[in-house]
């Protein structure tokens, strides 16, 4: 299992749940002196991402990019893809192709998780899971001429009515003809809605592609109450070799958090 950090340059979005917010090069350049294998970057745009110099950020540092989210699709631009408007869901579809060519560029994944949108007035509980499945499909599908996968992560229920659990999220992927849309498993969001993590970890088994490391208050891993040895054995057991990665509050600041996870990821991980 692998090291990473996230990134956030979305202001609509400080104070939230990512770790480093110094911008692309002093926040790759510091994920590389911690020895961090990988960033994972959340933009309000692909032109934020600076593209024609990113890759040489990240070879300067030493570390790969592991995903793109596309989460300001919802926080900046008030996008869903299971919208009640058919031009608001093409759109909102539009925006996650161009973060999935931009994070496969780079051979990196895109995550789909706050603009799954949710079923409400206007959109009842299965016509809202058919747009987010026609989406999947889509970007599934896009995502494959990179040969990488599009990432879709369960939420819990304070944010989402759509998948909150592993088992929704397992469900949902094998209902779609793609096979290029796995899962990302938020300890955050797990600790909320699994009764037992490590199960659902086994449950989902080889639809897991990410991990967001985080401890139950979504503080940096060892600040708060999550019991790892029963998780990391089950990551082990479905052999999960993916990323490891802080979406976590950037407590007591960006900078020791980012320590303070290293330091519970090389505690955790010692024996791989």
């Amino acid at each position: 299992m692998k090291s990473c950090i996230t990134i956030s340059l979305v202001e609509e979005a400080r104070g939230g749940p990512f770790v480093l917010w110094d911008g692309l090069e002093k926040s790759i350049a510091f994920a590389g002196e911690l020895g961090y294998d990988a960033v994972e970057i959340f933009a309000p745009s692909v032109e934020a991402l600076q593209l024609d110099s990113l890759g040489a950020m990240l070879d300067a540092a030493g570390v790969s990019l592991a995903a793109l989210g596309t989460g300001a699709g919802w926080v900046k631009h008030r996008l869903q893809l299971a919208d009640a408007d058919a031009q608001k869901r093409q759109d909102a579809q539009a925006f996650v192709r161009t973060i999935i060519d931009a994070a496969g560029g780079l051979g990196a994944m895109a995550i789909i998780g706050s603009m799954q949108g949710r079923s409400d007035a206007d959109v009842d509980a299965a016509t809202a899971r058919g747009y987010l499945a026609e989406a999947l499909e889509d970007g599934g599908a896009h995502a494959s001429q990179y040969k990488v996968p599009l990432i879709y992560e369960p939420l819990n229920r304070y944010e989402t009515n759509q998948c909150c659990t592993v088992a929704d999220g397992v469900e949902l992927l094998q209902s779609l003809s793609t096979d290029n849309v796995k899962l990302l498993c938020d300890l955050f969001h797990m600790n909320i809605e699994e009764t037992d993590i490590a199960a659902a970890l086994r449950q989902g088994g080889k639809f897991v592609g990410h991990v967001h490391f985080v401890d139950s208050n979504r503080q940096p891993v060892g600040c708060g109450q999550m019991q790892y040895g029963p998780i990391i054995q089950a990551l082990r057991e479905i052999d999960y070799q993916g990323y490891l990665c802080a979406e976590a509050f950037p407590l007591p600041d960006p900078h020791e958090a980012a320590r303070q996870t290293m330091r519970a990821y090389r505690y955790w991980t010692q024996t791989d």
